[in-house]
């Protein structure tokens, strides 16, 4: 599909932040954003792109298998590096700034596997819209020098998809998907039990509605979920309501609520 005459602009500009590059590494999740700075790259670099995705327990696993189809179909070398995010209490006690922490430890096993490979430019899918948020994790790309060329450029949401729609790749309409800690209110303390249960909770009623967006938020044993505004009539229906309760309860739940609003990016934060 052809590019609005503004988003064209941005896709150029796009193409020239790596032209003067020489190797980059690609901070890459498999979403939408992290994707189309690897294949924009790609386009430049050829081979002198190499993405790489961080195996956590707060990656779904069906996310990082999502990372492997994706990378493949872009022509990128694709590596994964395991962390165990969990085991630094400044992320596991889970405080507001949370990815701050977080996006520092990633960035220093980034820049080792940088180094290893010979590459002195490390990049990330950080859009224009993810800046109008509570994103600490900026800071810590800001700090550590990770480029966001997305954000660079003003390269909105819209404008993201629109691209990756031009360039035909596969996720062009992929929900968001935030890491697991994102589940859990602020200063509840994240655990690998917790993690497991609701990325569990979560595939089951994606896989039982067919929903695009699920969110089920951990409340100390209270599950609020959250599926997207327009899917909300997805759950009209008393036997389905009837079934997640059930099987919420059996990974251990205490009460099973339904967030009337749907979801929303960072509805966590609205208590900040």
């Amino acid at each position: 599909m052809a590019l609005s005459s503004t988003t064209q602009k941005k896709f150029e500009e796009l193409l020239g932040f790596f032209k003067d590059k020489e190797r980059v590494l690609v901070a890459f999740s498999g979403g939408v954003d992290s994707s189309l700075v690897a294949a924009m790259a790609k386009t430049i670099l050829n081979d002198n792109v190499l993405a790489v995705t961080a195996n956590s327990i707060t990656l779904p696993p069906w996310e990082l298998q999502n990372s492997k189809r994706i990378a493949e179909f872009i022509g990128v070398r694709h590596m994964i590096v395991d962390v165990d995010e969990l085991a630094n209490s400044r992320i596991s006690e889970n405080p507001p700034n949370r990815c701050y922490y977080c996006k520092k430890e990633l960035i220093t096993i980034f820049k080792k596997v940088a180094k290893d490979e010979g590459i002195s430019v490390i990049v990330d899918g950080t859009n224009a819209d993810d800046l109008k948020g509570h994103r600490p994790g900026a800071l810590a790309l800001k700090e550590e020098g990770v480029y966001s060329p997305l954000a660079l450029i003003g390269v909105s949401k819209r404008e993201v998809r629109e691209m990756a729609r031009h360039l035909n790749l596969p996720n062009s309409d992929k929900p968001s998907m935030a890491c697991l800690a994102s589940r859990f209110p602020y200063w509840q303390k994240i655990t690998y039990k917790g993690i497991l249960r609701v990325a569990e909770a979560e595939r089951y009623i994606i896989d039982l509605l067919g929903a695009k967006q699920v969110r089920v938020r951990d409340h100390n044993g209270i599950a609020r979920i959250e599926v997207g505004k327009d899917e909300r009539r997805l759950l009209y229906d008393e036997d389905l309501m009837d079934k997640i309760s059930e099987k919420l309860k059996s990974l251990g739940f205490n009460y099973i609520t339904l967030d009337l609003q749907g979801y929303r990016s960072g509805s966590m934060d609205e208590v900040l």
